[in-house]
């Protein structure tokens, strides 16, 4: 019993960091001065790819700290599957909200990271407490998964693809 219990409280202060960061990302590559390595990890512009980024940063890093810290590796395919859930989320829920409303609305797209990320939450943590996709070769494709998503928001933060995801709907540009 204590050990679920630890991990429900170790899980819960991650997605409580996951809110915490992917709410302060918003603001660090201006903070920082527009610096390079900032562009990585936190929002570029006001597109919809650099606001699902601000739940990927945060969550993918938690994912390592839970594996490397707390030696948990059957944790990677459940929080993969979290996170796919909450970047599914972020747009889905966006584009249906300002195609019916007609605009984008500041406090509402705070709501959807928020509500993505407690969804990733749900998902990861139910799918770890039922054990599924506990197998070692869910594992290693639960860590590739995230692998692959931090190395494709570090690439089209740089070279976005030209679809309208990726977007500035302020100034209409892409990336950095």
């Amino acid at each position: 019993m204590k050990n679920q219990r630890e991990r429900r409280t170790w899980e819960t202060a991650g997605m409580l960091l996951t809110l915490l960061l992917g709410n302060l990302l918003h603001f660090v590559y201006d903070w920082t001065g527009q610096a390079s390595w900032a562009a990585y990890i936190s929002a570029v512009n006001e597109s919809t790819w650099e606001h699902m980024k601000l739940l990927a940063a945060p969550w993918i890093l938690w994912t390592a700290v839970t594996i490397l810290i707390e030696r948990r590796a059957d944790c990677a395919a459940p929080r993969a599957a979290g996170l796919l859930t909450g970047l599914i989320l972020i747009p889905a829920l966006f584009y249906t909200y300002t195609g019916i409303c007609g605009k984008s609305v500041d406090v509402v797209n705070v709501l959807i990271f928020q509500a993505a990320v407690l969804a990733a939450w749900l998902v990861s943590r139910g799918l770890q407490r039922r054990g599924s996709l506990s197998a070692p070769l869910w594992q290693v494709l639960g860590i590739l998964v995230q692998l692959g998503a931090a190395a494709v928001f570090a690439v089209w933060t740089v070279n976005p693809p030209e679809l309208p995801l990726f977007v500035d709907p302020t100034n209409g540009t892409r990336g950095v």
